[in-house]
């Protein structure tokens, strides 16, 4: 199986050694990042730093200027984390190691953006604003997502693309001290949770046959037993909504979401495109996604047969067992140059299994996977990258037959 490793710039600058290390772990590419939200990063290896903090989303590349010029919004720059062309200089060092690179763009997350333009953030029923949650359905916030992904995308060198956050962001976010775990909330809840009621959305929910109003309020009765401690709904995942919410207005809500983050994802992909390099070897389009439509995040929900009819294959999340719900919906529709991408955290502290990687992946080829994504081998102890490098040279020694 082709595997990829996730990897930031500042994992490669400044360390020579790095390049090396990643080619030698038997991966074919690299999966770079070029856009990239705000995080606080172990670096167990570099030769001058330890930790990297990137106070802010921000692309990790000069973003062009005349592009940009009179638009409402547009992309921050990258502090000293990540000066000048960082992507640029990652990439040629990887490149001259032997390895394919491709742009890790995420999208839909963005808390700087939504600190100092609130009026683009997602909107709960409450009132409370979602600072890290872009809304995708305002026409300004989709113009500067879709050029980001142009200008992100397609960088000099570059094979390809994966899409992260392309489609709803909603309440569940790693925030820094983060305090809301008090009350559990299940799919249903969170779903709730993430309904956005900008002006733009309370629009598009009155186009579906609902008053706004009257939707809020009954997403806030609905929740009042979770508050309580009484419980989520008997049901989970998508019934467990249609119990809180009522079928017709759930499905309504749904109707709304999935309207706008398809016509988003047809955008984005449209726009990276038509930016790609006409010449040479196709430039391959990949969005994270996961197949309940209603799911928000970093791999929102996405009908299985439309994305793949708009891109060119999937990143789907593996780790924990995760491969049987995810793959056999995406693979029932995959062609015969669909790229079905296993992603597996690769990081033994951030819950991942590097030790059974091996027999995740064969499971994940068993299920129509193609291809392996290793979340994250910057982020990774020696330990788990030498567990990453025997897995693959076993994949490779095992001879397979398709079941």
């Amino acid at each position: 199986m082709r595997a990829s490793a996730f990897l930031y710039p500042w994992d490669v600058i400044g360390d020579p050694d790095a390049a090396g290390r990643i080619a030698a772990l038997g991966v074919e590419q690299v999966t770079l990042a070029s856009a990239y939200h705000s995080t606080r990063a172990l670096t167990p290896r570099h030769p001058r730093h330890r930790v990297v903090t990137a106070e802010h989303a921000a692309v990790l590349y000069p973003p062009d200027a005349g592009r940009w010029a009179g638009r409402p919004y547009r992309p921050y720059e990258a502090g000293d984390w990540a000066p000048g062309d960082a992507y640029g200089a990652a990439a040629e060092a990887l490149r001259a190691a032997g390895l394919e690179v491709h742009t890790w763009v995420v999208l839909a997350h963005n808390s700087r953006l939504g600190a100092e333009h609130p009026e683009t953030s997602v909107v709960n029923a409450y009132g409370d604003r979602y600072p890290w949650a872009p809304c995708i359905a305002r026409p300004e916030v989709r113009a500067l997502l879709v050029g980001l992904a142009a200008e992100a995308a397609v960088r000099s060198g570059a094979r390809g693309t994966e899409l992260e956050s392309c489609g709803w962001y909603g309440m569940a976010h790693l925030h820094a001290h983060d305090k809301t775990a008090g009350v559990a909330l299940g799919d249903a809840a969170q779903y709730l949770m993430s309904l956005c009621f900008c002006g733009t959305c309370r629009e598009g929910y009155a186009d579906e046959g609902l008053d706004p109003g009257e939707l809020a309020a009954a997403v806030r009765r609905a929740l009042e037993p979770v508050w309580a401690g009484a419980g989520g709904p008997s049901g989970d995942g998508w019934p467990g909504v249609a119990e809180l919410l009522g079928a017709g207005p759930a499905a309504a809500t749904l109707a709304w979401r999935t309207r706008v983050a398809r016509g988003f994802q047809e955008a984005a992909v449209t726009a990276v495109r038509q930016a790609a390099p006409s010449d040479g070897p196709a430039f391959r389009v990949l969005l994270h996604a996961d197949p309940a439509v209603y799911r928000c995040g970093a791999n929102p929900g996405a009908d299985p047969a439309h994305i793949l009819s708009v891109a060119d294959g999937v990143v789907l999340p593996c780790t924990g067992g995760g491969a049987d719900a995810v793959l056999p919906p995406f693979a029932e529709h995959a062609r015969g140059d669909t790229v079905l991408a296993a992603n597996f955290t690769v990081v033994g502290g951030m819950g991942g299994s590097p030790g059974t990687l091996a027999a995740d992946a064969a499971r994940a080829r068993d299920l129509g996977a193609g291809e392996l994504r290793l979340y994250h081998a910057g982020l990774a102890s020696d330990r788990d990258l030498a567990a990453v490098a025997e897995a693959l040279r076993s994949l490779r020694r095992r001879p397979y037959a398709p079941s």
